[in-house]
C-alpha cells in the first residue's frame, strides 16, 4: 500500500523502502535483461557517437518515473532521457517541489559494450539540496545509499572515505576529452603534473562511490547535468568527502558553476586538484 507523506523528512523516515524496490524492479525488469544481448536497432546516438542511449535507457526511466512519482505526492521527476525529449522539464531541478533526480543507466556507454560498470542513479533533492541518493550497479550486485546527516552505506555497510595517503600520488578521474571545451581542456591539463595520476573516468555514478569507498582520491568532470552528479556528490559527502567548482565554491546541482570541478576523499585533496585546475585553466 503506497501511503501519504506530507513532507519529505516524513518521507525520508518511513518510506524510502519503496525506492530500492522501485530500482531493483526497474533493473530486473528493463535494464539486466538486455544486458549484453542489445540488438543494433536497441541503440541509438544522442548528440555523437560518444552519447549512447538504449532501449533499456528509456523503458527503466518510464518505469521509474511511474513509480516514483507515486511514492512522494506532489514529487516530480527530472530524468536524463525525458529532459534529452524536451529540455524544459530540467528546470524543475530548481524549483519548490521535491524532485527525483533520475539516471536509469548511468554508463550507458559500458553496457552497450557488455562492460558490468554501469549503474542506476536516483537522487532525492528539494530547494537545490540533495537529501537522499541511491546508486545501485546491478551487474555487480551493489546497492550505495546516503541520507543527508544520515551517513553513506554500501549493501548496509558504512562508507568512510579517508584521506589520500601521504607522499601518494593521487588517482583522479577526468571527463573525456569529447565533453569539454578548450577552456575546460586546459583546466584539466593543470592535473597532468607530478603526483598526480588523472586518467578517463567511466560511470560517473560508480566513480563517486570509488571515492566513497577510498579507493579513488578524486574526479574531475566538466558538465553539470544533476542526473550524473547529484547521488555520487551526496554519497561522497555523507562517507566524508566533498566537491569544490575550481573557484573553490561547492557544486551546485542547480547549475552556474565554474567548471570542471572536483569531488574529493576530503577537503585537502579537493582544495589540492581545484587549485590545479585553476592554474591549468
Amino acid at each position: 500500500m503506497i501511503e501519504d507523506f506530507e513532507t519529505i523528512d516524513e518521507f525520508l523516515t518511513h518510506g524510502t523502502s519503496g525506492v530500492e524496490e522501485a530500482i531493483r524492479t526497474a533493473a530486473a525488469t528493463e535494464i539486466m535483461p538486455r544486458f549484453r544481448q542489445l540488438a543494433a536497432h536497441e541503440i541509438n546516438e544522442k548528440s555523437g557517437p560518444h552519447d549512447l542511449v538504449t532501449d533499456a535507457d528509456r523503458k527503466a526511466e518510464i518505469r521509474l518515473t511511474e513509480a516514483l512519482a507515486k511514492l512522494l505526492p506532489g514529487s516530480v521527476v527530472v530524468g536524463e532521457e525525458a529532459v534529452h525529449a524536451n529540455p524544459a522539464t530540467y528546470e524543475a531541478v530548481r524549483g519548490e517541489a521535491p524532485v527525483w533526480i533520475v539516471d536509469p543507466v548511468d554508463g550507458t556507454r559500458q553496457f552497450v559494450h557488455g562492460d558490468p560498470g554501469f549503474c542506476t542513479l536516483v537522487s532525492l533533492a528539494q530547494d537545490g539540496v540533495v537529501r537522499a541518493s541511491w546508486t545501485y550497479a546491478p551487474a555487480l550486485d551493489q546497492l550505495a545509499t546516503a541520507t543527508r546527516g544520515g551517513g553513506a552505506f554500501l549493501d548496509g555497510v558504512r562508507l568512510r572515505s579517508g584521506s589520500p595517503e601521504p607522499d601518494r600520488d593521487l588517482d583522479v578521474a577526468t571527463s573525456h576529452p569529447y565533453y569539454t571545451t578548450d577552456e575546460q581542456k586546459r583546466a584539466l591539463l593543470g592535473l597532468h603534473t607530478e603526483g598526480v595520476r588523472p586518467r578517463p573516468c567511466g560511470s560517473a555514478g560508480l566513480e563517486y562511490l570509488h571515492i566513497a569507498q577510498g579507493v579513488l582520491d578524486a574526479t574531475a568532470f566538466s558538465w553539470e547535468a544533476a542526473w550524473d552528479h547529484a547521488a555520487g556528490l551526496l554519497l561522497v559527502e555523507e562517507a566524508g568527502g566533498t566537491h569544490l567548482t575550481r573557484t573553490g565554491e561547492p557544486f551546485r546541482i542547480t547549475g552556474g558553476n565554474a567548471l570542471p570541478f572536483t569531488t574529493a576523499r576530503d577537503e585537502a585533496t579537493a582544495r589540492r586538484v581545484a587549485g590545479l585546475l585553476a592554474g591549468g585553466a
